[in-house]
């Protein structure tokens, strides 16, 4: 009797381990399909400038994909950066113009190459545009090496982009841990004095910052600095960056500077919502847009009356 017990409890425990095995292969493979997922899930939407809100002549205006085509390269780049990823438009190698270079600065675990959409829309607008594969950003050291590679190519006679990067006219983005990067690149960066202008999407907030070693300094902004945060969800308003914090952090900016929230925008949002009023301040501070300026200038300014913002507060002066 005991024998057959034995034997019994033996089958059902090889039951039970076969069917364990049987649903952890399951949730392995569940997982790699959402990994798979996630890898090939753009962080912008592709037809973000067609499907986001605007609410005034000019956000939509250049919330609107520009006349330039597009082309596309990638370089090789060391660990962690990967592959360097520059967009540019596709009259640049037989044109005779210099063009403005805007750099992009990761979120955190996000490539550039997950960027297309909002590299794309940029440089529609004739902008050349650059970033890498880093997963973390933070401290602009990947920023300082893309930089550098861009100014290697701009002076090598066999780059299709030697002598196209208007060196006078550089300006960085960057979202989320990217726009920590950004805010470190032009306060701590050995290249800052390089930069132009700047716009920090949702960066990280500073007290974060300084926990993970990212160690940027408001007070040392020296180029005009656009803010944008959103509204909604607990990690974008109390974790990443909540009001009065983003408040205390442009009140240190002795610099020109403008900053406002995205009404209803969670943190993802961010990186593309108010990409109408980004692409307007390139325009103006990299290429003397006087159309895009209007955004920014003066009591009547549009951003100061657009009832998608709100806590919008511009200091040019």
């Amino acid at each position: 009797m005991i024998g057959a017990f034995v034997k019994s409890a033996a089958r059902l425990t090889a039951k039970t381990l076969k069917i364990a095995a049987i649903i952890a292969g399951a949730l392995i493979a569940l997982i790699v399909v959402i990994l798979m997922k996630l890898s090939l899930t753009p962080a912008v939407p592709n037809r973000y400038e067609k499907t986001t809100e605007t609410g005034g002549e000019i956000e939509g205006q250049y919330m609107k994909a520009g006349n330039w085509k597009v082309k596309r390269k990638t370089e090789p780049a060391p660990n962690p950066l990967k592959k360097f990823e520059i967009y540019y438009p596709a009259e640049l190698p037989e044109s005779g113009e210099k063009y403005p270079l805007v750099l992009f600065v990761n979120g955190s675990g996000i490539p550039a190459s997950k960027y297309k959409a909002l590299f794309r829309h940029l440089v529609s607008w004739g902008f050349i545009v650059a970033g890498n594969e880093d997963p973390s950003t933070g401290t602009g050291a990947s920023a300082e090496q893309t930089l550098r590679y861009l100014l290697t190519l701009n002076d090598n006679p066999d780059s299709v982009f030697y002598g196209k990067v208007d060196l006078d006219n550089i300006g960085i983005s960057g979202h989320s841990q990217g726009g920590a990067g950004v805010l470190s690149a032009i306060t701590t960066g050995e290249s800052r004095a390089l930069y132009k202008t700047a716009v920090a999407l949702s960066p990280t907030q500073e007290e974060t910052a300084r926990a993970f070693g990212w160690h940027y300094d408001m007070e040392r902004v020296s180029v005009p600095l656009l803010m944008f945060a959103g509204t909604k969800g607990d990690f974008e308003t109390q974790l990443v960056l909540p009001l009065e914090t983003m408040k205390a952090m442009y009140d240190k900016v002795s610099a020109p500077k403008a900053m406002a929230r995205r009404i209803g925008a969670e943190h993802g949002e961010t990186l593309y919502s108010a990409d109408g009023y980004v692409t307007a301040w390139f325009m103006w501070l990299l290429k003397g847009d006087t159309q895009a300026a209007k955004a920014f200038l003066g009591p009547d300014a549009e951003l100061l009356r657009n009832a998608l913002y709100q806590d919008q507060q511009i200091n040019l002066d």
